[in-house]
């Protein structure tokens, strides 16, 4: 019988949150959710802390604390709360946990995440920003603290499944399949009037407004792109990106003797949750075989890097290196942002994004206050340049 596997999740309320507590409460003999860290939603960490009863919850927000520890007492909850970003980090570097499921969209991830890989934990990793903004920091901080890092998206996931640590020297290059968002096929002129309501409406997975609009202009597959680099250690002339749209082949694995090896599934963020949570055994996620049959056939194309430049960018990014990977992101936020608030357009997304790249040349990354000052001024430069588009 395997020993209780005690798990962190950070960012618990979100959708990866929601499906990682979903998988532990199949395994109560296995897994224990002991700390559950959310943003502002105090009213629904507090529903999750009645469920799963964790020795600890934290909320981002510092105003949220005292409606935290008044509402974990109304219910009589043992559950100790925190509040504030230090207190999170703390709990994912702490003895309250053996795995950190690392949710937090954003940049505000990245100290957490920092944390707990310095700490030696299995880190599940889903906040892609702290790959592609401290990369090189993130995987040295997990080699140097003993961590084992579970990549969450499914894309890494599907590779990280494909290619076994001693295989690596063998590889030809890997291959990343995308869905191709809500707009596959879309001309730039179809895309001038495309709203915030339709691109949040992903059509095969269930995410958050941000990453689904990422996945709705192909930065989340730029982003993936440098993702890949840092987890598997290859440069981007040997990752590539097919559109796929039936999302059932989450990525691809080519070998130097000619073999390609895939990983297949239905779209569903539990399965490459369950392989973090149990590797290397296997364990149930709650999700359903594949039936090849009634989904009848695979599809690819090339992805579209006129209509949807975010992924030429993030590609240029990778290849300019040092701190130009965490201006991509930053500008990418806060273009994101000012879409969804109907401020800017869609194609104004890209744009921004661009300009921000092209105002601030790339500059070396020695340390994690050189990646900070690189995102501050970019946020700064992109919500400057965000205020002068017009939405379109």
């Amino acid at each position: 019988m395997p020993s209780l596997q005690s798990v962190t999740v950070l960012g618990a309320t979100g959708s990866i949150g929601t499906s990682a507590l979903d998988v532990i409460a199949r395994h109560p003999g296995r897994l224990r959710a002991s700390v559950l860290a959310a943003g502002r939603n105090v009213d629904a960490l507090l529903a999750l802390c009645r469920a799963h009863r964790p020795d600890h919850a934290a909320i981002a927000d510092p105003d949220g604390y005292p409606a935290l520890r008044d509402g974990l007492a109304a219910a009589g909850l043992p559950t100790q709360a925190h509040a504030g970003m230090d207190a999170i980090t703390d709990l994912a570097a702490g003895d309250a946990c053996q795995t950190v499921v690392a949710a937090i969209v954003g940049a505000a991830g990245l100290d957490s995440t920092l944390a707990a890989a310095r700490a030696g934990k299995r880190l599940l990793l889903a906040n892609k920003e702290s790959l592609v903004l401290a990369g090189e920091l993130l995987m040295a901080a997990a080699r140097d603290g003993g961590a084992c890092i579970v990549p969450i998206d499914s894309e890494h996931n599907a590779i990280f499944q494909c290619l076994p640590a001693e295989a690596t020297a063998d590889l030809r290059r890997i291959v990343l399949t995308a869905s191709g968002g809500p707009f596959r096929g879309h001309d730039r002129t179809q895309l001038a009037d495309v709203t915030p309501a339709q691109a949040i409406a992903h059509p095969k997975w269930s995410m958050g407004p941000k990453i689904s609009v990422d996945s709705a202009t192909l930065m989340n597959k730029g982003l993936e792109v440098i993702e890949a680099h840092h987890l598997f250690g290859l440069p981007g002339e040997r990752i590539d990106v097919l559109v796929h749209p039936q999302s059932l082949v989450h990525s691809l694995v080519e070998f130097i003797d000619g073999s390609t090896l895939a990983q297949l599934g239905l779209p569903d963020m539990r399965t490459a949750l369950a392989v973090g949570f149990g590797w290397p055994r296997r364990i149930e996620s709650g999700v359903a075989g594949l039936d090849l049959l009634a989904h009848g056939r695979l599809d690819f194309e090339p992805p579209d890097t006129v209509a949807f430049p975010c992924l030429r960018l993030a590609y240029a990014a990778l290849e300019a290196g040092g701190t130009a990977p965490a201006t991509l992101n930053a500008a990418n936020e806060v273009a994101v942002s000012s879409f969804l608030q109907g401020r800017i357009g869609f194609l104004s997304i890209p744009a921004l994004v661009e300009q921000t790249l092209a105002a601030l040349p790339a500059a070396p990354a020695a340390s994690l206050d050189a990646l900070r000052d690189a995102d501050i001024r970019a946020r700064e430069c992109a919500t400057q340049l965000s205020s002068r588009i017009t939405a379109t």
